[in-house]
């Protein structure tokens, strides 16, 4: 049985932390490297960092500031945005990066997924699946949540598992920067379906929010950004309420 796992999320536009809601309405959240800081001290678990007009505007992650917040923290740091090789991924753990996060690029050609796995180890490919339900079904988009695919939501899941993902990161669209609590339903589909850890994504708003994931599905992470950057519930906190609740908590 894993630990349950609290993960900040840093999104990143022109070097600067910020913060949408279904993935459009974007503010200011901060300085990503202070924010950083603070998560370490505060007692995180993981940090990811998503570079998110990386791929809208066909360029590399940014490798220098990914260099600076890597110099300030001692936690596991996924990077995500603009991916498309293995030499990428090599730039990126060459940077300070733990494991990098593919989304559009594995969409576009899976294989990456396994030659990163080969190269470097399942445990550094992380494939972020962004979903939203449509017609109640839910599909999987790409483009930074701007493009809709063919996709069915379990079965790639399943997909990037066999072809070498060792984590699933799945943000719910429906569920983004609207504080309602996760997307229990999807999240739960997807964590039963492989075997690989799933981190749930998107929605995050109170502490029972957390607990409620971590009981009703089997996902082994829950990741939240505005509530940690604003302050609105403390890391030490949110773990406190959670071990009160008996989950194993990292």
């Amino acid at each position: 049985m894993l630990k349950k796992r609290i993960i900040p999320c840093l999104d990143i536009k022109d070097g600067r932390t910020v913060k949408g809601i279904n993935f459009v309405d974007i503010k200011d959240a901060g300085d990503p490297i202070e924010l950083a800081k603070n998560y370490v001290e505060q007692g995180a678990d993981e940090l990811v960092f998503l570079d998110i007009t990386a791929t809208i505007e066909n360029r590399s992650t940014l490798i220098e500031l990914v260099q600076r917040i890597a110099k300030e923290i001692n936690i596991p740091f996924t990077v995500g945005g603009g991916i498309n090789s293995v030499e990428d991924v090599a730039k990126l753990i060459e940077a300070g990066a733990d494991k990098v996060s593919v989304n559009s690029s594995a969409v576009k050609r899976p294989e990456l997924i396994t030659e990163i796995s080969n190269q470097f180890g399942s445990q550094c490919v992380v494939v972020a699946i962004d979903t939203k339900c449509i017609n109640e079904e839910w599909k999987v988009f790409v483009q930074g949540g701007r493009t809709l695919t063919p996709l069915k939501t379990v079965e790639w899941a399943k997909q990037v598992e066999q072809l070498g993902a060792g984590e699933i990161l799945l943000t719910s669209m429906n569920n983004d920067g609207t504080k309602a609590g996760f997307a229990i339903d999807i999240t739960n589909e997807v964590s039963a379906a492989v075997n690989i850890p799933v981190i749930a994504s998107g929605g995050a708003g109170s502490k029972e929010h957390f607990k409620n994931v971590f009981e009703q599905t089997q996902a082994t992470g829950g990741l939240a950004a505005s509530i940690f950057h604003y302050g609105e519930i403390p890391i030490p906190d949110l773990k406190e309420y959670l071990k009160e609740q008996k989950l194993a908590i990292r």
